[in-house]
């Protein structure tokens, strides 16, 4: 992999331009090279693969990755970074190496852009991304949800988000999102990345995580799964009997090891599925 340009190369880039970060678009910029080498080591070798990158800003994890191997389709919202992104990496757009989306990658909180979708093609890819905190989770729960082809996501997010992506069933941070992401993906941890590894340096903590997508996952139906487990945990603080009253009028019988007076962050995903079978059973 070819020598990454320092944070010092890029910000004197980018002032030469009247370019600075935006807050307003949660513009926090990856300047570790270790960091942003193990987070392309973790998807594994690039092959000629497809990484779809959201928020690639000064090309501090663009260009690395291209260096890898990988084709790359990078979705930046900011006019200023597209301009510049096309004139920097101009040879690799001209190849087809690069494919630059202008605009946000997301059409709304569960669906992915048309224009992205476009350029991803019909094949599968892989998400590596320094992603802006405010959309991380749409995002995530987008790709994973609605989009098979998306194999494995490597990126770095909030710390919260990422402990409440892997969460264990009982635990304070467990909810929506781990349910459906552990029905149908494995979490690990790649690692925690203190404010000063960004610049400019945000206030809360980030994780780096792998989400590989389970060769046999849990639900062959994510959107109902989505669908019910939002229902259960808009109600978190209450038993599942009073949740879930309708069908229990409606003869509801409880799986194996759930009773009526279970809260949901109880219940692991197997056991979230095993109830939503039950459910249907009866209201259908």
């Amino acid at each position: 992999m070819a020598a990454m340009r320092t944070i010092v190369q890029i910000k004197e880039t980018l002032e030469a331009r009247g370019l600075t970060p935006k807050r307003a678009l949660g513009q926090n910029f990856l300047i570790d090279q270790n960091l942003i080498r193990k987070l392309i080591d973790s998807a594994g070798p690039a092959d000629g693969r497809l990484a779809f990158e959201v928020g690639p800003g000064a090309g501090a994890l663009t260009e690395p990755l291209l260096d890898a191997g990988w084709r790359v389709v990078a979705s930046e919202l900011d006019d200023g970074l597209c301009d510049w992104i096309t004139d920097e990496f101009a040879g690799h757009i001209e190849s087809g190496d690069l494919s630059l989306v202008r605009g946000d990658c997301l059409k709304s909180k569960k669906e992915i852009a048309p224009a992205a979708l476009a350029a991803l093609g019909d094949g599968e890819f892989t998400h590596i991304a320094n992603l802006p905190y405010s959309i991380a989770t749409p995002l995530i729960l987008t790709l994973l949800v609605e989009h098979p082809r998306c194999k494995s996501l490597h990126v770095t997010i909030q710390r919260e988000v990422a402990d409440r992506l892997a969460a264990s069933p009982g635990s304070k941070t467990y909810g929506e999102i781990s349910v459906i992401t552990q029905a149908l993906a494995q979490v690990k941890l790649i690692a925690k990345v203190p404010p000063s590894c960004f610049w400019p340096q945000p206030k809360v903590e980030s994780a780096m995580i792998s989400i590989t997508r389970l060769d046999e996952p849990l639900t062959d139906n994510p959107s109902g799964l989505v669908e019910f487990t939002h229902r259960v945990f808009a109600r978190r603080r209450k038993q599942l009997g009073s949740i879930l009253k309708d069908a229990v009028s409606a003869g509801l019988v409880w799986p194996d090891g759930i009773e009526p007076i279970d809260r949901p962050e109880r219940l692991s995903p197997e056991m979230m599925i095993a109830l939503w079978d039950a459910v249907q059973a009866v209201e259908d």
